[in-house]
């Protein structure tokens, strides 16, 4: 969330009619007429509460940004390796902060897992990857970043509930339309979370009367770990675990997928590195990341928080790992994978994938789960490893 003013380059006056069930009928869900497309949105404010007054100053000036289009369909940043993506963010820097903030709030960490079950590393993991910390929390006027993604036809259904809910955070004096920014996609804050969730979720962390978390380390901190449980965090219970695999697995049930408990891939000569087999009764899956000669880890459970939070599989597993290693794990022993596919080779693997009846979605070059689910079955098909992980030598064999 995930990961982000730029310049509006179109923008609408308001005026300050009064919404008829009427006019709320003819607006459009999307696309056409902004001013149009706005009265439907006030309408729909105003129905769930929100006075009109207040509806109009947080509309007032509404524009659209078309770099916030540009970046929406631009996306496609994780197409570095774990390797190259982990080693980036998970830097000697941000442990150092990371372990800093923790002292500096140490309170504040102990009050959310007391209160939500989630521990300090978790929560600073995700600060430390969304915003550095809060440091670069993205310079998009908010409520138009909103309105673009609403007004927009391609996932309206996702961003105006977002709009409504950034309208409603007006209400609460929690968002200021005109000067309120964050990243292209509505985020805001140290922990960059939608206004849906904000509502939802929002903890007063400093006692001041408002969730503010641009500012507020300790509402961020809280909002934060409140966030977390909803999505099924369960308390003393891991996301990942780093381990060493033998020379011979059923690799073809590597990967995100359900059916093995931890204490199963232990009996088939998985080990984890800490030496630590207490969760063997929970369900897991043992990811490799670039293919069985790279770092391989289990994943429990908690890490299905972390898709929910991002649906990137190298964001999720780097953000797992690095609240590993804020609570002492040793950086990941890398092993000696097998080169990977450039961008290029990439496109030409998922197409070769679809010509052969598989569904990898979208052709963008990233190597995602659709894409490393269709190359494991080929792989188990050509008496290959099936672990999921593209060559040159593979693309050819295809």
């Amino acid at each position: 969330m995930i990961l982000k003013a730029r310049h509006a380059l179109a923008s609408v006056a308001l005026l300050a009619l009064t919404a008829s069930p009427v006019f709320a009928q003819q607006a459009p869900a999307c696309g056409g007429d902004l001013g149009a497309f706005l009265q439907g949105v006030k309408a729909e404010a105003v129905a769930k509460g929100v006075p009109a007054d207040v509806v109009d100053r947080a509309l007032a000036g509404a524009a659209i940004d078309q770099k916030v289009l540009s970046r929406d369909r631009a996306q496609g940043v994780f197409k570095q390796t774990f390797t190259e993506f982990s080693k980036r963010t998970v830097s000697k820097s941000r442990l150092d902060i990371g372990a800093q903030k923790m002292k500096e709030y140490a309170d504040v960490f102990a009050r959310a897992e007391k209160e939500y079950g989630v521990p300090a590393p978790v929560i600073t993991a995700f600060w430390a990857m969304e915003t550095d910390f809060g440091a670069v929390q993205g310079d998009f006027n908010t409520r138009n970043a909103l309105v673009t993604l609403a007004h927009d036809c391609r996932r309206p259904e996702m961003f105006r509930p977002q709009l409504i809910a950034a309208i409603e955070m007006v209400q609460h004096g929690d968002l200021d339309p005109a000067t309120t920014t964050g990243a292209w996609a509505g985020e805001i804050g140290q922990v960059q979370m939608l206004p849906e969730d904000i509502i939802a979720h929002g903890v007063d962390g400093d006692g001041d009367g408002h969730v503010n978390l641009k500012k507020s380390s300790p509402d961020a901190i809280l909002t934060a770990a409140k966030f977390i449980q909803s999505l099924g965090f369960k308390a003393g219970q891991p996301a990942i675990q780093e381990v060493s695999v033998p020379e011979q697995l059923p690799w073809e049930k590597t990967g995100l997928q359900p059916g093995m408990k931890a204490s199963d891939w232990f009996a088939l000569g998985v080990k984890p590195r800490n030496g630590d087999t207490a969760f063997g009764n929970l369900e897991a899956s043992l990811v490799l990341p670039q293919g069985r000669k790279g770092a391989a880890f289990l994943t429990y459970p908690n890490f299905n928080v972390y898709l929910e939070w991002n649906q990137s599989f190298i964001y999720t597993t780097s953000a797992a790992y690095f609240a590993t290693r804020l609570g002492g794990a040793p950086t990941y022993e890398g092993g000696n994978p097998e080169q990977g596919l450039d961008d290029t080779g990439m496109k030409a693997l998922q197409t070769k994938l679809q010509t052969l009846g598989h569904d990898v979605g979208k052709v963008d070059g990233i190597l995602g789960s659709g894409t490393r689910a269709a190359l494991q079955k080929e792989q188990l098909r050509l008496g290959r490893p099936a672990d999921g992980w593209a060559t040159l030598e593979l693309l050819n064999s295809l």
